[in-house]
């Protein structure tokens, strides 16, 4: 399935300060790919997912979503296709209530309303979060926001999911909900997250970056069980597998 890939070739990018975010970044996501981003802060984890949607264009090299290469005409095309799910809720959430946030995307597609409806019961009720639908998304926890602003990504049905930290604001019970959420997803997905027992759980594989540059690119059971690898881009093993160890 075309339309499920992400490839990106040769993409640098620099911010207007001169700042070099991303260096030759080059890989390639099929369809049904679960893929995690790690490393540590400022290493170029969330610009990337940026650019997976045209929040962000490269300044040089190429993202292609499918068979569309990204421009700045072809970014409505592929926002319909790539959903993401940004660190912070309080960039995705702003209208009066929640079911007007959730409904927003589905809305702009052009569904009828019984079916805008549909979506955003089932969105809602997938992160546990329908008693919420009346409330206005400030008067939220960050919890309850973070589950919000994943309702309003799954709402759209995206050919591809991409999620910048994903948990940093759940409970245990939220996360483990998240996580058989993720796993249900079965189209391709990025997750750029320092939770890597997440990370481990859900995605097979898993990208390294540094200075926002790919230093490794691997299943995740290997790159993530690396100790020396992970010690070097300021990582730590997994709590799963420090427990492992411990034993």
């Amino acid at each position: 399935m075309s339309h499920h890939i992400v490839e990106f070739k040769d993409v640098f990018f620099r911010y207007p300060d001169g700042t070099e975010a991303l260096r030759e970044i080059h890989f390639r996501i099929v369809h049904g790919e679960s893929v995690g981003v790690v490393g540590a802060n400022g290493a170029g984890k969330s610009t990337l997912l940026q650019h997976m949607n045209g929040y962000l264009m490269p300044t040089s090299g190429t993202v292609t979503i499918g068979d569309v290469v990204l421009t700045k005409k072809t970014r409505r095309e592929i926002r319909k296709k790539v959903g993401v799910v940004f660190q912070n809720p309080d960039d995705q959430l702003f209208m009066p209530t929640v079911f007007d946030d959730v409904a927003f995307g589905p809305l702009n597609l052009g569904l009828d309303e019984a079916s805008v409806r549909e979506r955003v019961h089932q969105a809602l009720s997938v992160v546990r979060s329908l008693d919420l639908r009346d409330k206005p998304p400030h008067h939220l926890s960050a919890g309850q926001k973070s589950a919000v602003a994943i309702a309003s990504v799954m709402a759209m049905e995206p050919d591809i999911l991409a999620m910048d930290e994903p948990a940093a604001n759940l409970d245990p019970r939220s996360r483990r909900s998240l996580i058989t959420l993720l796993k249900t997803f079965k189209h391709s997905k990025i997750i750029a997250s320092h939770d890597l027992d997440l990370i481990l759980d859900v995605c097979g594989r898993c990208i390294v970056m540094r200075d926002g540059r790919v230093v490794a690119d691997g299943p995740s059971a290997e790159i993530l069980s690396d100790r020396s690898l992970l010690e070097e881009n300021d990582l730590e093993l997994p709590l799963s597998l420090q427990r492992q160890v411990m034993a």
